[in-house]
Protein backbone atom coordinates (compact mmCIF):
# COMPACT_ATOMS: atom_id res chain seq x y z
CA UNK A 1 0.00 0.00 0.00
CA UNK A 2 1.16 3.55 -0.85
CA UNK A 3 1.64 6.04 1.59
CA UNK A 4 1.70 9.62 1.47
CA UNK A 5 2.69 11.61 4.48
CA UNK A 6 2.43 15.70 5.21
CA UNK A 7 2.75 17.84 8.66
CA UNK A 8 2.34 20.74 9.77
CA UNK A 9 2.27 23.14 13.22
CA UNK A 10 0.37 25.74 14.70
CA UNK A 11 0.12 26.60 18.19
CA UNK A 12 -3.32 26.77 19.64
CA UNK A 13 -5.19 27.35 23.22
CA UNK A 14 -7.79 25.26 24.99
CA UNK A 15 -8.57 25.01 28.35
CA UNK A 16 -10.49 21.64 29.66
CA UNK A 17 -13.90 21.12 31.12
CA UNK A 18 -15.64 18.36 33.02
CA UNK A 19 -13.88 17.09 35.36
CA UNK A 20 -10.36 17.88 37.63
CA UNK A 21 -7.82 18.06 35.42
CA UNK A 22 -5.44 20.48 37.53
CA UNK A 23 -3.56 22.86 35.21
CA UNK A 24 -5.34 21.44 32.20
CA UNK A 25 -9.14 23.71 33.32
CA UNK A 26 -6.86 27.03 33.34
CA UNK A 27 -6.33 28.27 29.75
CA UNK A 28 -2.99 27.26 27.76
CA UNK A 29 -1.24 27.20 24.45
CA UNK A 30 -0.42 23.91 22.81
CA UNK A 31 2.77 23.65 19.78
CA UNK A 32 0.78 20.55 17.77
CA UNK A 33 2.06 19.37 14.75
CA UNK A 34 -0.57 17.95 12.99
CA UNK A 35 0.71 14.98 10.31
CA UNK A 36 -1.62 13.72 7.88
CA UNK A 37 -1.14 10.42 6.06
CA UNK A 38 -3.09 9.19 2.64
CA UNK A 39 -2.97 5.93 2.03
CA UNK A 40 -4.31 3.85 -1.57
CA UNK A 41 -3.40 0.73 -3.41
CA UNK A 42 -2.75 2.71 -6.36
CA UNK A 43 -1.55 5.07 -8.11
CA UNK A 44 -2.89 7.86 -10.72
CA UNK A 45 -1.92 8.27 -14.23
CA UNK A 46 0.86 10.70 -13.26
CA UNK A 47 2.66 8.81 -10.67
CA UNK A 48 0.35 10.31 -7.77
CA UNK A 49 -1.63 8.82 -4.68
CA UNK A 50 -2.59 12.46 -4.03
CA UNK A 51 -1.44 15.81 -5.84
CA UNK A 52 0.74 16.72 -2.86
CA UNK A 53 0.21 20.42 -3.35
CA UNK A 54 -3.90 19.96 -2.99
CA UNK A 55 -2.84 18.22 0.25
CA UNK A 56 -0.51 20.83 1.68
CA UNK A 57 -3.01 23.46 0.34
CA UNK A 58 -6.20 21.64 2.51
CA UNK A 59 -3.78 21.01 5.50
CA UNK A 60 -2.81 25.04 5.19
CA UNK A 61 -6.87 26.00 5.22
CA UNK A 62 -7.38 23.74 8.27
CA UNK A 63 -4.67 25.12 10.40
CA UNK A 64 -5.42 28.32 9.62
CA UNK A 65 -9.35 28.05 10.93
CA UNK A 66 -7.39 27.16 14.44
CA UNK A 67 -4.06 28.55 14.59
CA UNK A 68 -3.81 31.18 17.67
CA UNK A 69 -6.84 30.36 18.51
CA UNK A 70 -8.94 28.97 21.43
CA UNK A 71 -10.32 26.23 20.85
CA UNK A 72 -13.17 26.66 22.92
CA UNK A 73 -14.35 29.09 21.40
CA UNK A 74 -14.63 27.97 18.44
CA UNK A 75 -18.38 26.31 17.05
CA UNK A 76 -17.21 22.51 16.97
CA UNK A 77 -16.30 23.10 20.44
CA UNK A 78 -19.06 25.01 21.71
CA UNK A 79 -19.87 22.95 25.20
CA UNK A 80 -17.11 20.20 24.61
CA UNK A 81 -13.88 19.13 25.81
CA UNK A 82 -11.80 20.00 23.08
CA UNK A 83 -9.50 16.96 23.68
CA UNK A 84 -6.96 15.92 21.67
CA UNK A 85 -8.71 12.78 20.43
CA UNK A 86 -12.06 15.03 19.68
CA UNK A 87 -9.65 17.61 17.48
CA UNK A 88 -7.97 15.29 15.88
CA UNK A 89 -11.27 13.49 14.29
CA UNK A 90 -12.95 16.34 13.87
CA UNK A 91 -9.21 17.40 11.37
CA UNK A 92 -9.20 13.99 9.93
CA UNK A 93 -12.86 14.64 8.60
CA UNK A 94 -12.39 17.87 7.45
CA UNK A 95 -9.50 16.80 5.44
CA UNK A 96 -11.44 13.76 4.17
CA UNK A 97 -14.07 15.77 2.54
CA UNK A 98 -11.66 18.21 1.29
CA UNK A 99 -9.11 15.71 -0.29
CA UNK A 100 -10.98 13.84 -2.95
CA UNK A 101 -8.66 11.35 -5.19
CA UNK A 102 -10.22 8.09 -6.86
CA UNK A 103 -6.38 6.51 -5.84
CA UNK A 104 -7.34 7.07 -1.73
CA UNK A 105 -8.34 4.76 0.45
CA UNK A 106 -7.74 5.51 3.91
CA UNK A 107 -6.61 8.94 5.46
CA UNK A 108 -4.95 9.08 9.27
CA UNK A 109 -4.37 12.47 10.99
CA UNK A 110 -1.76 11.86 14.23
CA UNK A 111 -1.90 14.90 16.51
CA UNK A 112 0.66 15.93 18.36
CA UNK A 113 -0.19 18.31 21.50
CA UNK A 114 3.90 17.88 22.54
CA UNK A 115 6.95 16.03 22.04
CA UNK A 116 5.32 12.75 23.50
CA UNK A 117 2.17 13.00 23.11
CA UNK A 118 -0.27 12.47 20.13
CA UNK A 119 -3.89 11.01 18.85
CA UNK A 120 -4.58 9.83 15.61
CA UNK A 121 -8.01 9.26 13.61
CA UNK A 122 -8.31 7.07 10.62
CA UNK A 123 -11.33 7.31 8.35
CA UNK A 124 -11.88 4.80 5.13
CA UNK A 125 -12.17 6.76 1.92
Amino acid sequence: MFQLGVERDFIAQHYLIGGDWGAENQLHSHHYRLEVILQGEELDEHGYLVDIVAVEQALDEQVAQYRDRTLNDLPPFRGLNPSLERFCRLLCEALCVRLQAPTLAKITVKLWENEIAWAAYTLEV
